[in-house]
């Protein structure tokens, strides 16, 4: 072999070994780490959740599955529902579901996509109501939701403060209902189902509908305007996959 021969073969060696090293140590954009965004939510079943178990509720799952299909990591934030409104108001890039889209809040925040529609109506050990005037003449004392759509509704139908009983959500209203700390409950028809079921089995009088509105997947009023479109597109595509309704049944078709 020639002198020549060996210096090309040297080279040819070292530059290999280079790109092969540089290939090693280079970061690849398709295994980076999934940009991480906080998302607040309410601990609502079969709403949101954080289950031992792994489930997140309808939303919380919907979501869930919207975000890592649109290339996203959620850090799953649990603060009271009032704080919670207000850090992700204040903040920026930051989620929240289960949140319903009301007149008074549409400037707060920018609304993704609408995960579920849910009813809300009055709960009661003793007396079922048909109207709201009815219930306004009925019931001295109604537990909501304190910063809860519920608690607005309430308010803008002309309920006295004296009759508005704001609970932190997170705690268990049905327990005021059972001890007869309030007359009454205005709160969704699934929530309040799911959680009547593990403390009672009195049956609950229930009035209609009075509250119908979709839950949203809601972010931060300054948000990222790549992650609403992502996560929109996202929400979108499960909804016409059937994987939304899919999430639906799996909750209430559960014993």
């Amino acid at each position: 072999m020639t002198q020549v021969s060996q210096s090309l073969r040297h080279w040819g060696a070292l530059i290999l070994t280079t790109l092969l090293a540089a290939v090693v140590w280079m970061p690849s954009v398709s295994g980076a780490e999934p940009r991480s965004i906080d998302l607040y939510f309410a601990e609502a079943p079969p709403l949101s959740m954080l289950d031992q178990s792994g489930l997140h509720g309808i939303v919380g799952d919907a979501t869930l599955k919207a975000a890592t299909r649109a290339g996203y990591a959620l850090h799953f934030v649990q603060v009271p529902w009032a704080r919670a409104q207000q850090s992700v108001r204040k903040g920026v890039d930051k989620l929240i579901i289960p949140l319903t889209r009301t007149p008074e809040r549409e400037a707060d925040y920018t609304w993704i996509a609408p995960i579920m529609t849910m009813d809300r109506a009055f709960f009661s050990l003793h007396k079922r109501v048909e109207t709201l005037q009815q219930a306004r003449e009925t019931y001295a004392r109604i537990a909501v939701g304190r910063g809860s759509a519920q608690e607005q509704k309430l308010r803008a139908e002309g309920f006295s403060d004296n009759q508005i009983y704001p609970f932190e959500i997170g705690e268990n209203p049905a327990q005021l209902l059972l001890m007869g700390r309030v007359d009454a409950w205005f709160n969704g028809i699934p929530e309040t189902q799911s959680i009547w079921r593990k403390v009672s089995t009195q049956p609950l009088q229930v009035s209609p509908a009075f509250m119908s509105s979709d839950l949203y997947l809601a972010c931060s009023r300054d948000c990222d305007a790549a992650l609403v479109r992502k996560l929109s597109a996202a929400v979108e595509a499960l909804r016409k996959d059937g994987s939304l309704e899919r999430i639906r049944k799996s909750y209430f078709d559960a014993p």
